[in-house]
């Protein structure tokens, strides 16, 4: 299921990539040499719309994908240890009957 979300987040993320391309902030362009449309589409100006309302729809698709996919990552597993949840290679000994801070002297 994460390879599917990764693979929207990757096709949304080419998709804005394009709609920015194609927008010109002065109106030139290529959004007005597409077609001959010059920034009219069926007589109103709403070429510069579609593609500014496109970038917004794929800012927040992306925004959405990347959200929801954190519920699909599997828990429990891991690539590497856990820092938290591991355990020493080698544990220290048990203390002596006695008392639990009670050291042995070093042997001379």
């Amino acid at each position: 299921m994460t390879i599917l979300f990764l693979v929207l987040i990757i096709i949304a993320s080419v998709a804005i990539g394009l709609f920015i391309l194609i927008q010109n902030p002065k109106g030139g362009g290529l959004a007005g040499n597409i077609a001959g449309f010059n920034t009219q589409f069926m007589g109103v100006k709403q070429t510069t719309d579609v593609l500014e309302k496109g970038t917004w729809v794929m800012a927040i698709a992306i925004a959405l994908l990347c959200l929801f996919s954190a519920f699909f990552i599997p828990e429990g597993k891991s690539s590497g240890r856990d820092p938290v949840n591991a355990r020493p290679a080698t544990s220290a000994p048990a203390p002596a009957s006695g008392s639990p801070l009670q050291s042995t002297p070093p042997a001379k």
